[in-house]
């Protein structure tokens, strides 16, 4: 693995959770997370097993995940979407509005609460009932229609 290591908090299906680190470019390798735990081993967990991987500020704030929904519609660029899982839980986030981003096993999304424990999410495919969008969320300014330009000569127009 390499030497930057980010914290996670992997929650299980079951309603447990290890914690742990992972390397952020390729922490999913042939199906399994790969994780080194606080005890300094490389534990290998199957996906399906998994119901979500918080990457956290630090490890205290094990038992909740933050606030799950937004209150208001984001401001931030990208997907807003809402995930259902298996268990019926319901996780809003953002998602990068680029396919280069996405990868087969999951999803990486930026929960509701920025300001809280959980900065992203990993939340494999396996796991999940249901994945909507509810908006995209782009720059205003891409959206601004431009003045017609007067000095550009209309050729098809009938007078």
């Amino acid at each position: 693995m390499p030497s930057t290591h980010k914290k996670v908090i992997v929650r299980k299906m079951g309603r447990d959770s290890i914690s742990g680190y992972v390397a952020p470019a390729h922490f999913v390798v042939e199906g399994k997370l790969e994780l080194l735990n606080p005890s300094g081993k490389v534990v290998l967990i199957d996906l399906p097993e998994i119901k979500s991987v918080d990457f956290v500020r630090d490890f205290s704030d094990t038992a909740t995940a933050g606030r799950k929904t937004f209150t208001t519609r984001p401001r931030t660029e990208g997907l807003w979407v809402r995930l259902r899982f298996i268990d019926n839980d319901v996780l809003e986030g953002l998602m990068a509005n680029d396919l280069t981003q996405v990868i087969p096993e999951g999803y990486l999304i930026t929960p509701p609460d920025t300001r809280g424990n959980t900065q992203r999410v990993f939340v494999p495919r396996t796991s999940l009932l249901e994945l909507n969008v509810l908006a995209v969320i782009g720059r205003p300014e891409s959206h601004k229609k431009t003045a017609e330009d007067i000095r550009q000569e209309k050729l098809f127009v009938e007078p």
